[in-house]
């Protein structure tokens, strides 16, 4: 499985932070890496609420996500190279500090990158794979390679060449399988928020009924 890194343009505004969630946690159970979809979502959020507070709300931003051999990498970008994050020693009264407290106890490593015309806030976390390109097996993971097989003859623009789907190919096509998927339940009046929650539920459930591991 190969792990392609990819950004978003944001606003730092509270009301994006669920939205990032979402789409993050949307990202990594595509990349079978739904054990550290929680500590993604809490590090990504400390470090979205950190612009939010310190460099204020309105901010444009990027977050971006990648491997860094076998951790995840997440990083938020913004333009402001004055306020760099503090790891403080917060207690339970504190005000201040207990965001990237929060990231330093979560994630395996985490820094600041100062660029010409922004700062990138980072963190890597654990993910317990062996290798970059190796993933998780199973029922659900063959059933979604035999309706990639079955989309790609649906859409000629994705399918690939002789053999197998390419990676990059197969990750952009089950991308356009869930988009439509998340358009279909939505033309049926379905929620589609309650719909993704449930999915990763019942997955999360399946893989641990099984013990599955990486």
């Amino acid at each position: 499985m190969t792990r392609k890194p990819w950004d978003l343009d944001f606003t730092a505004v509270p009301t994006e932070v669920a939205a990032l969630r979402r789409i993050l946690r949307l990202h990594l159970g595509i990349w079978g890496l739904q054990d550290v979809v929680d500590d993604a979502q809490l590090c990504m959020s400390e470090l979205v609420s950190n612009v939010i507070t310190h460099v204020g709300p309105g901010t444009p931003a990027t977050l971006a996500v990648s491997m860094s051999g076998v951790r995840l990498r997440i990083e938020v970008h913004d333009p402001d190279t004055r306020a760099l994050p503090t790891l403080l020693d917060a207690n339970v009264d504190a005000e201040g500090g207990r965001g990237m407290a929060l990231v330093d106890a979560v994630a395996a490593c985490w820094g600041v990158q100062l660029r010409l015309d922004r700062k990138v806030t980072w963190c890597e976390l654990a993910t317990g794979l062996a290798s970059p390109n190796r993933h998780m097996e199973g029922p659900g993971v063959r059933r979604a390679e035999a309706l990639l097989e079955c989309y790609a003859g649906a859409k000629p623009l994705l399918r690939p060449g002789p053999g197998k789907l390419g990676r990059a190919v197969a990750e952009e096509s089950m991308i356009t399988v869930i988009t439509d998927f998340l358009h279909w339940l939505r033309a049926h009046g379905c929620d589609v928020d309650e719909a993704l929650d449930r999915a990763q539920a019942r997955c999360d459930a399946e893989l641990g009924s099984r013990g599955d591991g990486v």
